[in-house]
């Protein structure tokens, strides 16, 4: 099992593999899990938290500063150590 601290998630991909994703949260330790508040956000922080993690969601406006550039699947927001 990996030892995490904190790890921010971002919902707003166009491909976005529910299984890859389940399977990624099983394999680590309890961590933060920061998510911009979403229509699916609230969904996965159930997911999250069943697995023993523990979701907070963030306003879009509290996730912008993190994000550097646009949306690309290799370029993802900093975790935000204000959570």
């Amino acid at each position: 099992m990996r030892e995490i601290g904190t790890i921010g998630l971002d919902l707003a991909k166009s491909v976005f593999q529910m299984h890859a994703v389940l399977a990624f949260f099983a394999d680590l330790g309890p961590c933060l899990v920061g998510m911009e508040a979403c229509s699916g956000a609230h969904y996965w922080a159930r997911e999250l938290s069943k697995l023993g993690h523990d979701p907070r969601l963030m306003p879009p406006s509290y996730v912008k500063p993190y994000v550097k550039r646009g949306k690309t699947v290799r370029l993802m927001p900093r975790p935000s150590a204000q959570l």
